[in-house]
């Protein structure tokens, strides 16, 4: 919109100076041939203060409307601004984060640190399944970053298995053990977060490399076609340059406004 306005303003001194007193501009928005994303303006949910836990992930006791643990009356007020996407499970969280912890039994799930945000001890009582209740609450798309600072290729292949995956695997069958039948099948997987700093502080060459090989092991699932979301600079600061990935990468929404579409 900024430019728009900039392109306007310099038409209008333009057309002044060559002596013409009144512009006429007539826009036709039917004429356009792209259409802008509404994912692009999606939101973000990180284990960050009280955005989850004690936020819309509430005590069991409670006493207000709720599913599982989930607030309700959150959910109403985030239905009626419409979001096209919800973003978990971070942000710096996202590179910490070990998704087998965060599935099965509550009361088996172990605790860690969260050393991001104020080193809290988190129960991982929030995880996969409670995160897509949520979404399937919102009416919304799921958009789950993978652990590329500190975790593996096969973590991340593995929790893609598990979601989309709907014939006959470990996953799968783990999967079923708790409690869902059918797959996700969700679509936008970011390929680590903020890989320039807390998600690992790499150079660009490095996290192209990277980016190649999770993105190798991201495998599209009948019905669950992928649209793997990379990372770009710390806003202006691309230190060695335009990061660039391999021909034929797939080019989709940016995790951040600030980030460079590749």
């Amino acid at each position: 919109m900024k430019k728009i306005s900039l392109l306007l303003s310099i038409l209008a001194l333009t057309l002044c100076a060559a002596g013409q007193s009144q512009v006429t501009l007539v826009v036709d928005g039917g004429a356009s041939k792209h259409q802008i994303s509404r994912h692009i303006y999606g939101h973000f949910s990180e284990h960050l203060g009280r955005c989850i836990y004690d936020g819309y992930w509430v005590d069991p006791a409670m006493q207000v409307p709720k599913q599982d643990r989930i607030r309700l009356d959150i959910v109403d007020a985030l239905k009626k601004i419409k979001i096209p996407n919800l973003r978990w499970p971070g942000g710096c969280f996202a590179d910490e984060y070990h998704w087998r912890d965060g599935i099965g039994p509550r009361e088996q799930r172990p605790t860690m640190i969260n050393t991001n945000w104020g080193n809290i001890t988190e129960d991982n009582s929030f995880g996969t399944h409670e995160f897509l209740l949520l979404c399937e609450l919102l009416d919304t798309e799921p958009f789950i970053v993978g652990n590329v600072g500190s975790g593996t290729v096969e973590e991340m292949s593995k929790w893609i298995e598990y979601l989309n995956f709907d014939g006959v695997s470990p996953m799968t069958n783990l999967r079923k053990e708790n409690g869902r039948a059918e797959p996700w099948r969700v679509t936008y997987w970011g390929v680590g977060n903020e890989n320039w700093g807390c998600g690992g502080n790499m150079t660009p060459e490095y996290y192209v490399t990277q980016y190649r090989q999770y993105s190798s092991f991201a495998k599209n699932y009948p019905g669950a076609p992928l649209r793997k979301v990379a990372c770009g600079a710390s806003g202006a600061n691309t230190r060695s340059g335009k990061m660039e990935l391999s021909k034929g990468a797939d080019p989709y929404i940016s995790q951040d406004y600030r980030y460079k579409h590749i």
